[in-house]
C-alpha cells in the first residue's frame, strides 16, 4: 500500500518543479550579483521512490510534507574549496538558514576521516519572496569539482558511511581523500599564482618587460596599452574603420600568443621593440590585404584587437621560407580548406605589391 504523502507528493509535483526552477534562478542571481565564477548551478526534485524509501527507512518521522527539507534540492559546484566558504557566506546572507537541519560535512570527519563532502544547507526563502517559494524549505548541496567527483564515486560505489567499506579498501579511501585535499589546495595555490601574475603584469611590462613571457594573461593586458593598442587603431585608421574595442572572442589572446611564438617572439620586450621598429610596414601591408579578405578579415565591419600582431606575424612569415600563411590561417582559425587557400594567395599578393611600394 503506498504511504499517503508519496501519493500527495505525485499530486503536488508540478508545484515542486517550479520551486525547484524558482529557487535555482534565485541562487544563480545572488551568486551573479556577487561576481563569482562558479563551475555549475543545478536543482533536482526528489523521485516518488526515493521519498517511499526514506518513509520506509523512517517510519513515523515525517506526518506533512512540510516536514521534509529535501523534496526540493539546489547544487552548487565551485572551482575551488575555497570558494565553498564564499557560497556559504553568500547563502546565510541572503536566506534564512534551518541551522538544525545544516551541516559543514567537511568539519564532522576525524583527521583520518572516511569521505569527501562539502556543505549541506537548508535555507528558506527570505519572507520577502512571493510566489512559489514562499515559505519553502529546500536543500542546497555546495561542494568543489573535486569534492564532488569524490562523493558521485563514492556513491555510485555503494559506501554510504565508514562501515560499509571492506577493511581492505578503507586505507586506499582514506589515502584518495588525502591526495584530493591537496589536489584542491594546489589548486587554489595556481589560482592564486594567476591572479597576482595578473595584478603584477603592469609593474612588469613597464620595469622589465624584456622578462615578461608572451602568453594569454599578458596577451590580453597588452591589447589594451601603446604600442599594440595605438598601433591597432592606426591600421583600423588606415582601412576606415573602426576598432573593434571589448570584441567577444575570449580566446584571441591565446592564439595571439601562439602566433608569435611561431614566429620566434617570447617576450613582451621584443613584440614591442618590433612593432615599434616595423609600425609603418605594418599599417601599409593590413591597408593593400584588406580588398582581398574584407569578407573575412573585418567582422561586423570593424578590426579586432591584435589586428597589428596578426599583420606583424605575417610580415614575418613571408620573409622566412622556413615559415608559410597556411600555419598562420590555423593559429588564427581560419576555418575550411578552400579559405585557407584563398588566405594565403591574398597575403602573398599583398606581400609582393608591398615589395613593389618599398622599392
Amino acid at each position: 500500500m503506498e504511504h499517503p504523502l508519496v501519493s500527495a507528493y505525485q499530486a503536488a509535483l508540478p508545484r515542486y518543479e517550479r520551486q525547484r526552477e524558482a529557487a535555482v534562478t534565485l541562487l544563480g542571481n545572488v551568486l551573479a550579483q556577487a561576481g563569482l565564477k562558479i563551475h555549475h548551478l543545478t536543482g533536482r526534485v526528489k523521485r516518488p521512490a526515493s521519498l517511499a524509501d526514506k518513509l520506509r527507512r523512517k517510519p513515523g518521522r515525517y506526518r506533512h510534507l512540510d516536514d521534509l527539507t529535501d523534496l526540493v534540492g539546489v547544487r552548487v559546484i565551485t572551482y575551488f574549496e575555497s570558494d565553498v566558504a564564499v557560497v556559504s557566506r553568500l547563502l546565510e546572507e541572503h536566506f534564512e538558514v534551518d541551522w538544525a537541519n545544516s551541516v559543514d560535512k567537511g568539519k564532522v570527519h576525524d583527521p583520518d576521516r572516511f569521505g569527501y563532502m562539502g556543505v549541506h544547507y537548508v535555507l528558506r526563502a527570505p519572507r520577502s519572496t512571493a510566489g512559489v517559494l514562499q515559505g519553502l524549505r529546500f536543500e542546497v548541496q555546495i561542494r568543489s569539482i573535486l569534492q564532488h567527483a569524490w562523493a558521485e564515486i563514492e556513491h555510485d560505489l555503494g559506501y554510504k558511511n565508514r562501515e560499509a567499506v571492506p577493511r581492505e579498501v578503507r586505507r586506499r579511501f582514506n589515502r584518495l581523500s588525502g591526495l584530493l585535499e591537496m589536489a584542491d589546495e594546489e589548486f587554489m595555490a595556481l589560482h592564486r599564482l594567476s591572479r597576482d601574475y595578473a595584478a603584477n603584469l603592469p609593474a612588469r611590462v613597464l620595469d622589465n618587460p624584456d622578462s615578461v613571457y608572451i602568453d594569454a594573461q599578458s596577451m590580453s593586458y597588452l591589447l589594451g596599452v601603446p604600442p599594440v593598442r595605438d598601433l591597432d587603431a592606426a591600421v583600423a585608421t588606415a582601412l576606415n574603420v573602426p576598432l573593434l574595442v571589448g570584441w567577444p572572442d575570449p580566446d584571441r589572446p591565446q592564439r595571439l600568443a601562439q602566433l608569435l611564438h611561431y614566429v620566434g617572439v617570447h617576450s613582451v620586450g621584443l613584440l614591442n621593440k618590433e612593432l615599434r621598429r616595423q609600425g609603418e610596414e605594418i599599417v601599409r601591408f593590413a591597408a593593400l590585404l584588406l580588398p582581398r579578405l574584407r569578407e573575412v578579415w573585418l567582422p561586423a565591419g570593424g578590426a579586432r584587437p591584435g589586428v597589428s600582431v596578426v599583420h606583424y606575424a605575417l610580415l614575418q612569415v613571408c620573409a622566412a621560407p622556413n615559415l608559410k600563411p597556411a600555419d598562420v590561417a590555423s593559429l588564427i582559425d581560419m576555418g575550411t580548406a578552400d579559405r585557407t587557400d584563398g588566405f594565403v594567395q591574398a597575403v602573398r599578393d599583398a606581400h609582393a605589391e608591398l615589395g613593389l611600394q618599398t622599392s
